[in-house]
């Protein structure tokens, strides 16, 4: 089998909620939540085995109902947020809570997948992040770097910042912010920035973009129309403190340098349909994906604004040349922001898309009815990134 070939796995539920499992460098491990609304939902705990490219997976439990969105902690790789849905009172409301993966699962289910999915474990609740006054929760996102103690969740037109506390059995929330304006305000989409002591919060709301400031709970910056229909997800650069990526229902991807929001730096107009996802590679920033409602998973090479605009490649030889010697020998030219490879995999709706926390070289990419695919970044092009 070659070295690039993707390696697919099928849940057999329908699925939108993936996260890469931060806390763990050393196994390359995925974490997927299912959507059923028949029967009992499911986390998938998906381990890439490098080695022999294949899947080993685990699965738990989630009863609680239909999952949205997940997210591991990055301290603990035993303890997980989802959002997920119920019914209360006849209407359906997104609620959120902090879980912990049972001892058990790591030893177990590897050695006889067939006896763990007859009788598989259930996920321990920890706590609730839901204070059913704040409405539906969109997601839950944790401290970059944190020690697992704090965590912001966005409901409806609320930021609100929650301690973890009592090893994560009990959550406080130590402040909050309210969206304010007309019609009906809802958040879509957050991060947190890994930058500045982790005190900056971007947010999305129908098609803006805003900045928040956590000490103070105040917003620093509002990108208005930042795109022309609904931003689906943002992620920040994580080499280049003010530069953020947003992606949404006008099938664009733009870059933003947040001291600067009258325009976006650059804009990527690769897809056909919705743009769920993007994520930026955490170590080599020029790396970018994006999932799509077109069923495509684009890999985008964006080395212009990317922390080393050049490369490793280029000298001063090298820029000198002249053209001709230049199109005898495509290797030696800087890399130019270019799209490295289009996957198309997947028959169905491309939500999310994330890096390996282990190996940077590798990525999965979840569509709805449930096929999980791990993909690898070209070789060629990793040496040339490398070398």
């Amino acid at each position: 089998m070659e070295d690039d070939a993707p390696v697919i796995y099928g849940l057999e539920f329908q699925a939108r909620a993936l996260t890469a499992q931060t806390a763990e460098t050393d196994a390359i491990r995925f974490v997927v939540g299912t959507q059923s609304l028949k029967f009992d939902n499911q986390i998938h705990i998906i381990d890439f085995d490098d080695e022999n490219n294949m899947i080993n997976k685990s699965v738990l439990l989630h009863d609680a109902g239909e999952i949205w969105h997940i997210s591991g902690s990055p301290a603990d790789k035993a303890v997980l947020t989802t959002c997920y849905s119920k019914t209360s009172e006849s209407r359906v409301l997104t609620c959120a809570a902090v879980w912990r993966m049972p001892p058990e699962w790591e030893s177990g289910s590897h050695e006889s997948p067939d006896d763990s999915s007859n009788n598989p474990q259930t996920l321990e609740l920890l706590c609730h992040l839901d204070n059913t006054t704040h409405g539906s929760v969109a997601c839950v996102l944790w401290e970059p770097m944190g020690d697992g103690k704090r965590v912001i969740s966005l409901a409806e037109n609320h930021v609100l910042l929650w301690d973890l506390q009592e090893s994560s059995t009990k959550a406080t929330i130590s402040s909050s912010a309210t969206l304010e304006g007309k019609g009906q305000l809802k958040f879509t989409a957050g991060k947190w920035s890994p930058h500045h002591n982790s005190t900056q919060l971007a947010t999305a709301n129908d098609t803006a973009i805003r900045g928040w400031d956590l000490r103070s709970m105040s917003q620093i910056y509002c990108i208005e129309s930042a795109h022309g229909q609904l931003v689906r997800d943002l992620d920040f650069n994580p080499n280049k403190q003010y530069y953020l990526a947003s992606c949404g229902d006008d099938c664009k991807v733009k870059f933003w340098d947040v001291r600067h929001i009258n325009e976006p730096v650059k804009c990527l107009e690769e897809h056909s349909h919705w743009v769920w996802s993007v994520r930026y590679n955490h170590s080599h920033d020029q790396l970018l994906l994006t999932g799509s409602s077109d069923s495509r998973v684009i890999l985008s090479n964006m080395v212009s604004i990317s922390s080393e605009p050049f490369g490793h490649l280029v000298d001063d030889d090298e820029l000198s040349d002249n053209e001709e010697s230049q199109q005898e020998d495509k290797g030696k030219e800087p890399l130019r922001d270019s799209i490295i490879a289009t996957y198309e995999e997947h028959e169905d709706s491309v939500y999310a898309v994330e890096w390996s926390a282990a190996d940077p070289w590798l990525f999965a990419s979840l569509s709805y009815d449930g096929r999980l695919v791990i993909n690898r970044v070209p070789r060629a092009l990793k040496y040339r990134i490398l070398l």
